[in-house]
């Protein structure tokens, strides 16, 4: 089961990284963007239900825990509002879309991270 939750995690790292940073690069939100948004989203709720399995006790008030929490809340949140935003084809909103992907982005970092590091100890 570990190795599932290691390999779905690593994968929400890599869609979510290629989703975000090329939106950026582009320079505006695109129906492909949203795509590998949910993906990512699948793959961390796939990972962190894994890993939730195979902690002592489920998940936990502890800084990974609630940081993985308010993390996946945001990417939900993210993808979401990404979904409208597409779906109304607002120009402004789609060109000004990166810097929420991005600051969502930065905090799912903290929970990847310190799930990571926390592992090795």
């Amino acid at each position: 089961m570990l190795i599932y939750a290691i390999v779905f995690i690593n994968a929400a790292f890599i869609f979510y990284t290629i989703g975000v940073w090329s939106e950026k690069a582009q320079g505006t939100l695109k129906k492909w963007h949203l795509a590998i948004f949910w993906i990512g989203l699948l793959f961390d709720t796939l990972g962190t239900t894994f890993m939730s399995k195979l902690a002592p006790k489920g998940f936990g008030f502890s800084f990974h825990g609630i940081t993985g929490l308010l993390a996946i809340l945001l990417m939900l949140f993210h993808v979401l509002w990404a979904t409208w935003v597409l779906a109304k084809n607002n120009e402004r909103l789609k060109a000004s879309f990166h810097k929420f992907s991005l600051l969502v982005w930065l905090i799912w970092l903290i929970p990847f991270i310190s799930g990571a590091v926390f592992s090795m100890m």
